[in-house]
C-alpha cells in the first residue's frame, strides 16, 4: 500500500501509529462516500474538494445536515453501527481514509488522542450551533449574509459546487436565493465574482 502524504490538520490530530494505515482517494462528483444502513468501516477526511451529509426530507427532497470542505465527514458515526444518512461529494474532492476500528481502539487506549478527538468534535457542535441559528431566522437575506459572515472570511465566502447546493444547505428554493442575490447585488451590497460572494462591510442581518 503506497504512504500518503497527510494534511498537517489531519497528521497533528491522529496518533503516529495510525498515519500509515491512511489511504488517499478521490471521489468524483455526485458519487456516495457512504449511503444510509451501511456499517462504518473507514472514517473520511476531506482534503480539497466538498461533500454533504443528507437526508431525505418530507416531500422525498435531499436535506443538507452537514457541509465539509476541510476536515472529517460525520465525527460523531465512529462508534454507530449503521449510518443514518448519506454523504455525498459535490464537487471532485481528495479524501483521506482512515480504518474506523483503528481509529475507534485508538480513541480508547491513548487519552490525549481522546482529548483532541474531542476538541474538533465541540468545534463541530459550535458551527452546528451556528447552522441552527441561521435555519431559524425567517428572510433568506438574513440567512444568506449570517453564513457569509459566520463561515465566510473578511466577508468572502465560497460556492465552487453551485448555488442549488447553496439553497438547500439554507433551507430555501434556488429560485428564493437568486433573487435575493440579485436584490442585494443592485443595491450594491454584494458581488458576485466567479464562484464566490463577496458581502459589502455595511450589509448586517436583521433582528428575527
Amino acid at each position: 500500500m503506497k504512504s500518503v502524504i497527510l494534511p498537517p490538520a489531519l497528521s497533528k490530530l491522529l496518533p503516529a501509529a495510525l498515519h500509515a494505515s491512511c489511504i488517499g482517494a478521490l471521489v468524483r462528483k455526485h458519487e456516495p462516500l457512504f449511503l444510509t444502513g451501511q456499517k462504518p468501516q473507514w472514517m473520511f477526511f476531506v482534503v480539497q474538494g466538498e461533500v454533504t451529509l443528507e437526508r431525505a426530507g418530507l416531500q422525498g427532497e435531499p436535506v443538507i445536515i452537514q457541509r465539509t470542505r476541510q476536515g472529517f465527514v460525520s465525527e460523531a458515526s465512529l462508534k454507530v453501527s449503521r449510518y443514518h444518512c448519506d454523504a455525498v461529494a459535490i464537487t471532485d474532492t481528495h479524501i483521506i481514509k482512515v480504518p474506523a476500528l483503528a481509529l475507534a481502539e485508538a480513541m480508547d487506549q491513548d487519552p490525549a488522542f481522546a482529548a483532541r478527538w474531542i476538541g474538533m468534535l465541540n468545534t463541530e457542535v459550535r458551527r452546528l450551533r451556528l447552522h441552527l441559528e441561521r435555519l431559524s431566522m425567517k428572510s433568506v437575506q438574513d440567512r444568506l449574509v449570517h453564513l457569509i459572515q459566520t463561515e465566510g472570511q473578511d466577508g468572502h465566502y465560497a460556492v465552487p459546487s453551485g448555488l442549488k447546493t447553496l439553497a438547500a444547505e439554507l433551507g430555501v428554493t434556488h429560485e428564493a436565493l437568486y433573487r435575493t442575490i440579485a436584490s442585494l447585488q443592485k443595491a450594491g451590497q454584494l458581488t458576485k465574482p466567479e464562484g464566490m460572494l463577496v458581502l459589502q462591510p455595511a450589509v448586517k442581518t436583521r433582528a428575527h
